[in-house]
Order: structure tokens, then C-alpha cells, then sequence
């Protein structure tokens, strides 16, 4: 398997001779004691490295990593670190570059500074990531998705750039496919409309760069089922844990007696919700599960007139709420 974030299906096949790296697995050992877990002290007062069981000073002139005691700053409350902020593994290049400081007293010579020497250091297309990796960020905050999965779809965007695909698509319907991926890889998926509401970007353009992406890349997408979008629809509605559960169990029995078999999982998941939430006498109005799942009430109202149908075999092994009686006629 190897180490980089979603990998080609097909790799391509590399030519010349490959670069010999340094061997890295290195273990320092004392040498008198020559144990295999040598127990060695770095004593950053003298600037040595010392064997803890003999004595032996094994090298000298060492680094001290710590942070400064004092900071020579001059604005107080500066962080005293000798280093900067982490490395992004998201972009590229040593990203150790000199910063020009925007305050200099309110002359504007510093701010002019500062801008030429962010042109010059400009590394290429760097910056139209850090313009991405933004957008996605937002997006992924306005839907509730969490930081690991604004992370996988940042992931994938770079994969995207690096591979030069999707040639000619804008930015927004990449975004949105990345964003589609990720959710459906971590088992949080999103509905397609849920991510068009977002993006503002036609359901067609997603699903063009989405069968794109899942030919080229190596991914763990699964397809999505009604059961993974339960409980977020119910939760948007307010409904008991107890109406949850019952719209999953018949979900799943709906699903065992093929009665809305060709309905899309966003279809059956909204039409168990509403019978369900009438069994319990917690009705909710099509036009309420409609707005909370993007399905149209006519859709709804057919899904549920199949189902009424067959509601003695849907409710023959558990009793839900007050029965068959709470529900409405179609």
C-alpha cells in the first residue's frame, strides 16, 4: 500500500533508475557498555551527550531544541520558540521563509515591504491551494462536517492538482466532489443536494467530477444506504430516540420485502420517517420531512402510499407506538 493519500488505481509505470536514499536507521550505542537500549542523557547545560550508565560522553555541541527562557522580541508576550508554526503537509516547499513584519509605526514602509516579498517568495500555485484548502474549510463548517473530514477532501484536491485531472472544471465543482468523497469515505455521507445547496454548483457538474475521481484514485467510498442518513434527519426534526429507531427497523424491513425497491435512500429514509413518526403520535408534515431531507412531498406521499399498503407485514413482528391505528389514510 503505499504512503501517499489516495493513490492511482493504475500507477503509472516509472522509468529510470531509481534514487538511492540514505539509510536513516541509525542507533547510537555506547560503546563500553554496548547495551541494545542504550540509556543516553542529552545535557543541554554543557552541550553534551552522555551514556546515563557509564559516564561516557558520547558527542558534544549539541543542539538545544527547548524554548528560550527570555524572548528578545520587540512586542512582549511573544512566544519565546526558536521555531515557527508546524509544517503544513498539505503544501509543498520547505515553507521556512522570512516573514516581513506589517507594523513599523504606522509609516506603511514595512506593509509595502511585506507585500513585495510575499510576490517574490510566491511559490507557484501555492496559492491558489491555500485559496481551496479556504473554501473547503468554510464549506465543511457550514454543513457540520468535522476537521478530519475537511482534511481527507484537502487531501484529495492536492491529489487532483498534482495529477493535473479534471481539466477545464471549475474549482467550486471539484471542491464539491472532494467534500462528496470524503464524507461518503469517513460514513458520514451527504446528500447531493445537500452539497449543491452549499457549493452552488448543478448536481450533474458533482457527479461528472465524482465518477472522475472514484476511476482514478484508490478510495474506501461505500455506497450510501438509507440507515446512514437516519439519524441526522431525525435529529434536524427533533424526533425521540425511540421514532429513530423505529424508522430504521423499518427501514430495514423495507428493504427485506422490496416494497420501495428502485426509490433512492433519501426517498425511503424520509417516507419511514414520517410513518414512523406518526405510529408514535409525533406526526411530522410532509412539508417538514421534506424541507429536512431535499425529497419532494409528492415523493414522500407515494413512498408512504406503498408502504401503507403493506403495513400489517411492516408492523407484524413489532408493535410500534399506538399500532397501525395512529396512521393516516394516504
Amino acid at each position: 500500500m503505499s504512503n501517499i493519500p489516495f493513490p492511482r488505481l493504475q500507477p503509472a509505470v516509472e522509468q529510470g533508475p531509481k534514487q538511492i536514499l540514505p539509510d536513516l536507521n541509525i542507533r547510537l550505542i555506547c560503546p563500553d557498555c554496548k547495551k541494545p537500549t542504550p540509556n543516553i542523557i542529552e545535557e543541554f547545560a554543557s552541550g553534551d551527550l552522555v551514556c546515563g550508565d557509564c559516564g561516557l560522553v558520547l558527542g558534544d555541541r549539541i543542539i538545544d531544541t527547548r524554548s528560550e527562557w527570555r524572548t528578545f522580541a520587540n512586542d512582549e508576550g511573544d512566544d519565546p520558540s526558536r521555531v515557527g508554526a508546524a509544517a503544513d503537509p498539505l503544501l509543498d516547499g520547505s515553507q521556512l521563509d522570512t516573514i516581513i513584519s506589517r507594523r513599523d509605526g504606522g509609516s506603511g514602509t514595512a506593509r509595502d515591504l511585506n507585500k513585495v516579498h510575499g510576490r517574490a517568495n510566491a511559490v507557484k500555485g501555492e496559492k491558489n491551494l491555500v485559496q481551496a484548502y479556504k473554501e473547503i474549510a468554510a464549506m465543511a463548517d457550514a454543513i457540520g462536517l468535522t476537521r478530519l473530514i475537511a482534511d481527507i477532501a484537502k487531501q484529495l484536491y492536492k491529489r487532483v492538482e498534482e495529477e493535473k485531472l479534471l481539466r477545464g472544471k471549475s474549482t467550486e465543482s471539484i471542491i464539491a466532489a472532494c467534500i462528496f468523497i470524503a464524507c461518503r469515505q469517513e460514513n458520514v455521507p451527504r446528500t447531493f443536494k445537500e452539497i449543491c445547496a452549499i457549493t452552488r454548483v448543478p448536481k450533474k457538474e458533482i457527479g461528472r467530477c465524482f465518477k472522475t475521481l472514484i476511476r482514478t484514485f484508490e478510495t474506501n467510498v461505500t455506497t450510501m444506504t438509507s440507515e446512514d442518513l437516519m439519524s441526522r434527519f431525525c435529529s434536524r426534526l427533533h424526533l425521540r430516540m425511540e421514532i429513530q429507531k423505529a424508522a430504521l427497523d423499518l427501514t430495514i424491513t423495507t428493504k427485506s420485502l422490496g416494497t420501495l425497491e428502485g426509490k433512492s435512500p433519501v426517498s425511503v429514509a424520509a417516507a419511514c420517517i414520517y410513518m414512523a413518526s406518526c405510529l408514535y403520535n409525533q406526526p411530522q408534515s410532509t412539508k417538514d420531512v421534506a424541507q429536512v431531507t431535499g425529497v419532494s412531498e409528492v415523493t414522500i406521499k407515494n413512498s408512504y402510499k406503498l408502504l401503507f399498503a403493506v403495513r400489517e407485514k411492516l408492523l407484524s413482528e413489532k408493535k410500534y407506538g399506538g399500532g397501525i391505528e395512529n396512521l393516516p389514510s394516504p
